[in-house]
């Protein structure tokens, strides 16, 4: 009987969560629209608001598999030259799963940020060694234990703060994704130890069940 009640739960959460899916506009629009998942409109509402992505501006996307915001990144900084008359972009992303190729994008695939051999690979291959735009929508694998995953989490952001001091240019801007916790105000404050401005968001495309917001911090204080 257990066996029984916890396969209809499961199976009755898991048809819920298909036909939320379904219903979702954002999904839609991302089939209509060729991205290659919904998160590219998280970025999308967020540039829209804050024009963090500029003609002619290198990104390096953290977490980028499948590409969705790859795929923002290349027509906002005009990676492909479509624009003759801005500056030409460029787009680099890197994810320790595999990433399909993109046209206007640079992939860097089954790539650990945290390894040191990553770095110096993502600068080789940076037009400059630096970047003006930090993006990332990484997450680790969730355990389901809400405090831990939560606490993963963080810890990336911090790892990729840590990062940045090596390929981020002056006045450079990072966008990170964060679930909300405990450690959330210790970020924010190393955030605001490097850059002039920090400021918390959490975009439509989010959903509202969802514990995710993004941390934008602008205006890096590096050399």
């Amino acid at each position: 009987l257990h066996t029984t009640v916890g396969f209809l739960k499961k199976t009755g959460t898991e048809h819920q969560w298909l036909e939320r899916h379904l219903k979702d506009p954002f999904v839609k629009a991302t089939k209509r629209q060729n991205y290659r998942c919904r998160s590219a409109f998280k970025l999308l509402e967020i540039d829209d608001k804050l024009q963090i992505l500029r003609p002619g501006l290198s990104v390096l996307d953290c977490g980028a598999a499948p590409g969705a915001w790859s795929q923002v990144a290349v027509e906002r900084v005009n990676a492909l030259g479509a624009d003759p008359a801005a500056p030409t972009g460029f787009v680099l992303g890197v994810d320790l799963l595999r990433i399909s190729p993109l046209e206007g994008a640079v992939f860097l695939s089954e790539a650990d940020i945290a390894d040191p051999r990553t770095l110096r690979t993502i600068q080789s291959l940076l037009p400059a060694e630096k970047v003006d735009v930090i993006l990332s929508d990484m997450a680790p694998n969730a355990t389901g234990i809400k405090e831990l995953d939560h606490q993963k989490l963080i810890n990336l952001c911090l790892g990729l703060l840590s990062l940045s001091r090596s390929i981020l240019k002056p006045k450079g801007t990072m966008l990170c994704k964060f679930w909300d916790g405990h450690e959330s105000r210790l970020l924010q404050n190393r955030l605001k130890e490097q850059f002039q401005d920090v400021r918390t968001i959490k975009p439509q495309a989010s959903r509202k069940d969802s514990a995710e917001s993004y941390y934008l911090a602008r205006l890096y204080k590096g050399k």
